[in-house]
């Protein structure tokens, strides 16, 4: 099964840097409006959160890191992608890029589902596609780069699985379906 990836996609992460950079932007796109909400409104605040909850003040450090990793993932597909004659190994490399765009785009809806609309049920939906795609992605991208985008891309599928954890639970703890309604809530 052959995937067509667009020039401009496979020519983004060819560069260590610009591969690194795109998750960062997008990351920061994603964030940073959910971010000032958050900041200025009690509604994260009143959430109920699961156990092993982290403060929140880790959350850009570690997304950050996570970002300069799968970025540089996708470097070392496309690299292997470029040198690989084998149609089998080219077939992988490319799902599993196509695959990292598909699970950056998931990555990117979160905090506006989460923060922006508060529906934390879509962004359950969203988490658990965005960490199930970024495991297969991981499995696909294993034996075509030599483990070597596997080493930068468990330590974020480790964390998908943490947060989609912590997702769950503020879905389940603060009433699933519903959305929060606290003193500052708009529709009140």
């Amino acid at each position: 099964m052959s995937i067509h990836i667009p020039n401009i996609l496979l020519a983004i992460p060819r560069n260590p840097v610009t591969a690194v950079g795109l998750p960062l932007a997008i990351g920061f796109l994603s964030g940073s409006p959910p971010a000032s909400k958050v900041a200025n409104t009690h509604w994260y605040h009143a959430l109920n959160a699961p156990p092993a909850s982290p403060p929140r003040e880790i959350f850009p450090f570690v997304w950050t890191l996570l970002y300069c990793a799968m970025g540089y993932a996708s470097h070392v597909a496309v690299k292997a992608l470029d040198k690989s004659a084998l149609i089998p190994t080219r077939d992988d490399l490319s799902l599993g890029i196509a695959l990292y765009y598909v699970q950056l785009g998931l990555n990117f809806v979160w905090s506006p589902l989460f923060f922006g609309t508060h529906n934390t049920g879509l962004a359950l939906v969203d988490s658990v596609l965005l960490t199930a795609t970024t495991w297969y992605m991981t499995k696909v991208l294993d034996r075509p780069t030599d483990g070597k985008a596997t080493y930068f891309l468990l330590p974020y599928c480790a964390w998908l699985g943490y947060a989609t954890y912590l997702n769950g639970g503020v879905w389940w703890l603060n009433g699933p379906g519903r959305k929060y309604h606290g003193k500052d809530d708009p529709k009140l």
